[in-house]
């Protein structure tokens, strides 16, 4: 009941995963075009990538007149792709249900307020819930496949979801797109991040491929030792 999950990345060659003040006006595309070879039937992002791409500020309150169900919404069962947004407590301000050409499926625990689930209902946005008070990444990939049938899913950042789906074990791929440059900021994430209290053991992984890319990157692609 677990799909195919690839974790894949772009940093310097110093490990950076934060791409501001980076002059690379091809390394976005270069990135895309790397995801896509996946064909994945969904990616997922963390919150604060979401926003970025929503370019929502915030959602109108007021909407829920009554106390909503924790059940999973599905509006769309049979989209050629989805966007998969790890938000425990429901911060993301869609303006409609698609991201990139894709359906929106917010991640949630139970804690969120029902006027963001009023609001999703609202602009066609499905969402499952993935725990009371945090998100078991396990139940939610599982819930994916066998609600929706998704048979791979590809994990794009940022670093702490990344650090998350690894330490989670659930990772059988890791593709990392290395770009030409040393960061040196000391206090930029890494492209896998987990928090000390939480960290559980390394990841040994098995090199499967190595590409030179364009523009001088490289193209590492490893799998489960």
């Amino acid at each position: 009941m677990k799909p195919y999950i690839v974790a894949h990345m772009m940093s310097s060659l110093d490990g950076r995963s934060l791409t501001d003040g980076w002059h690379l006006d091809f390394a976005s595309d270069l990135y895309e075009t790397t995801a896509a070879s996946f064909e994945a039937d969904g990616w997922i992002c963390g919150r604060v990538t979401m926003q970025e791409i929503s370019h929502g500020a915030d959602y109108p309150k007021g909407l829920a007149k009554s106390a909503l169900p924790r059940t999973d919404h599905f509006v769309e069962r049979n989209a050629a792709q989805y966007a998969i947004s790890i938000d425990p407590q429901g911060r993301v301000a869609w303006k409609s249900n698609t991201a990139l050409k894709s359906h929106v499926i917010e991640v949630l625990t139970e804690e969120v307020a029902d006027d963001y689930l009023a609001y999703l209902q609202s602009i066609g946005v499905s969402y499952v819930f993935g725990g009371k008070r945090g998100i078991d990444l396990d139940q939610v990939v599982q819930t994916l496949t066998r609600e929706l049938g998704v048979k791979k899913l590809i994990v794009e950042g940022g670093s702490h979801v990344s650090g998350a789906f690894v330490n989670a074990g659930l990772v059988d791929e890791v593709s990392v797109l290395i770009l030409p440059l040393v960061d040196g900021r000391s206090e930029h994430p890494s492209s896998f991040e987990v928090p000390m209290d939480k960290w559980r053991a390394p990841a040994y992984l098995k090199l499967t491929s190595v590409e030179k890319a364009e523009h001088d990157a490289v193209w590492l692609r490893y799998t489960k030792a």
